[in-house]
């Protein structure tokens, strides 16, 4: 566990694995950096995977939003430059790929690759008042009031039915959300407008979504891959939001074929 103060906070980070090529895993709007523990089994054997709390999750510090996405940007910079890190390989889940494309546009150098999965690049027409009824809700019910439409948003019927306690400790994450922090991302990620950017992304991209996501859709993924020069695309069969978690097995398959493609490291004899 450890700490570092940067763009006004304190950034909770952990770094797992002391060799090879650096790999940055960014977490979902309420969910904190341990939302990647099965990924990071596979991976520290290869790499120096870092994992942080976004501002407002986790043990980060949550000040009164609202934030933007490029305040959420300069913090992975401060934390990248607090760590000398010049370039790594990046993964984010749907809040965490809007941190990653926009980081990449402002720092073009950095990103050895791209994963995005189950993220978008440009708000729907009713995002201001969708992420406002969301925020109401936290402010006065507290995370309680969206515990059951943010799990029902996530996962499949059944997967919620055969994995309860999957489920629980999920829902303990979103619990645990400090109020401020999902108010603040909320706010951000509401106001995202990157699609006409994309095209600037040169770095080696992936771009994964489940088949059943309806809070970032597969027709967004599409319009992302078809706009990043030589992306790959991926649909996630029988998941939804958290492709990750619903789809572990299919998700992480296609992760390491793809970092193995661009690493030159063995990656997928490993049992996934």
């Amino acid at each position: 566990m450890a700490f570092v103060h940067v763009n006004g906070i304190e950034l909770h980070y952990t770094i797992d694995g002391t060799q090879g090529p650096w790999i940055t895993l960014s977490h979902s709007l309420a969910c904190n950096l341990s939302s990647w523990d099965a990924q990071v089994e596979l991976l520290k054997d290869h790499f120096r995977v870092l994992r942080f709390d976004t501002r407002g999750h986790g043990q980060s510090s949550a000040p009164a939003g609202p934030y933007t996405l490029e305040q959420l940007a300069e913090d992975v910079d401060g934390l990248f430059r607090y760590l000398e890190i010049t370039q790594t390989h990046w993964m984010g889940i749907s809040m965490g790929g809007m941190i990653g494309q926009t980081y990449a546009l402002t720092h073009p150098d950095v990103f050895l690759s791209l994963i995005l999965a189950d993220s978008t690049s440009r708000r729907p027409p009713q995002a201001t008042s969708m992420w406002g009824e969301r925020i109401q809700i936290a402010q006065t019910e507290g995370m309680q009031g969206l515990l059951e439409s943010t799990l029902t948003r996530w996962f499949t019927p059944e997967f919620r039915a055969k994995n309860p306690d999957v489920i629980t400790r999920i829902g303990k994450g979103i619990l645990e959300t400090p109020v401020n922090g999902f108010c603040g991302c909320c706010d951000a990620i509401s106001k995202i407008d990157l699609l006409d950017r994309l095209h600037q992304i040169k770095c080696p991209s992936l771009i994964m979504v489940g088949e059943h996501d309806h809070g970032t859709p597969p027709e967004m993924s599409r319009l992302m891959h078809e706009n990043i020069e030589g992306s790959e695309f991926v649909i996630i069969p029988n998941a939804a939001h958290i492709a990750s978690i619903e789809q572990e097995a299919v998700f992480n398959s296609a992760m390491l074929t793809f970092l193995e493609k661009h690493t030159q490291i063995p990656l997928t004899s490993k049992n996934v």
